[in-house]
């Protein structure tokens, strides 16, 4: 099916000037014969989610795309804050979600495909998994050439202690202040390991470069300017990796946090029913088994997590609500400052 592309400049200037969120990109899927536009807030990139809607328009004939990209932080913001009209919000950040649901800004959703999740993959009826991705290690080839590659946090915090002139300055991991998913990364961290807030504290000292997003990061791993990136998102590095040679993604063998991608229908979205339509495609067997080979995103229907007892799955539920408590994410982020910001 044929889809018209405007530009990103063009669809900007059209979106309501009241909001304030920041946008990082936009795209609008024309449909040749529109009938529908569903308007969706995401945390995947353009280039991950592209696949998709075009084949979910490709069996949803007269649906128009209007894709809008931001980071977690930022679709909390737009749903949270200003009330954003859109029909589907699609996250990383599986604890900003949960919030967003727990504070009523979801509506119940249920079919046939809903109901093949497992428990710990939706909530409420209302939030729902379509990926499983862990997070990983990605090191550069090249300045690591000669090191012995670290397969648990221990073996980590021993080589960057011996080797202070190698990674000062080229360490990356995310701000936890800003990003939403590298808040929940560290905070599932601090629950799994005795080693976190030590890992932290050697990354400090050698002035760790502190990034929004994995995409940045991994950018920065393969140009050399960083010798490996800290909880990245491994589908991101693997899709990177099967065109580009450079880097090395390690799964730490102590535990890997492996995070899934959630979606819900807003309250008052426009065509909610077009929402749960895409819901259902996400979920759908076959995009789930094409999804890694056409996104590079891993299905939540993989069963990796039941064969691997390294994967520390985050499940959905109130549990994640935790860390968002007002007093604990001021204490948990004084913490964080102290240790990876020493002036």
């Amino acid at each position: 099916m044929r889809v018209t592309l405007f530009s990103i400049g063009m669809i900007l200037s059209s979106f309501h000037p009241s909001f304030a969120f920041e946008v990082e990109d936009r795209r609008l899927y024309t449909a040749p014969m529109p009938t529908q536009t569903i308007r969706v807030i995401s945390t995947a990139d353009i280039a991950a989610f592209d696949p998709l809607i075009r084949t979910f328009q490709s069996i949803n004939q007269g649906i128009t795309v209007d894709y809008t990209v931001a980071s977690s932080t930022e679709v909390m913001a737009a749903i949270y804050e200003e009330g954003a009209p859109f029909d589907l919000v699609i996250s990383s950040a599986m604890d900003l979600q949960t919030k967003l649901v727990n504070d009523g800004f979801a509506q119940q959703y249920v079919s046939s495909q809903t109901a093949q999740l497992p428990g710990w993959a939706k909530w409420q009826d209302q939030l729902f998994s379509f990926t499983q991705e862990p997070a990983a290690l990605v090191i550069s080839d090249a300045l690591f050439a000669g090191l012995e590659i670290p397969k648990n946090r221990e073996q980590l915090i021993d080589l960057l202690r011996v080797h202070p002139e190698i990674f000062d300055q080229r360490i990356g991991t995310y701000d936890v202040r800003t990003s939403g998913l590298g808040y929940l990364f560290a905070t599932q961290d601090s629950r799994n390991t005795d080693s976190f807030w030590r890992l932290t504290e050697v990354m400090g000292r050698l002035n760790t470069q502190l990034y929004c997003c994995s995409g940045a990061m991994i950018d920065d791993v393969y140009q050399g300017r960083l010798a490996l990136a800290y909880n990245v998102l491994g589908s991101y590095a693997e899709n990177r990796l099967a065109h580009e040679p450079g880097i090395t993604i390690v799964p730490m063998q102590d535990y890997v946090t492996v995070m899934m991608r959630t979606a819900f229908i807003p309250q008052y979205a426009q065509y909610p029913d077009v929402a749960g339509r895409m819901i259902d495609f996400l979920l759908s067997k076959p995009t789930q088994e094409s999804l890694a080979e056409t996104t590079g995103l891993p299905p939540v229907f993989d069963g990796a997590s039941d064969k691997q007892k390294a994967l520390r799955p985050i499940r959905l539920g109130p549990g994640l609500l935790v860390f968002l408590d007002r007093l604990k994410r001021q204490a948990f982020l004084r913490n964080w400052e102290n240790s990876i910001r020493q002036e």
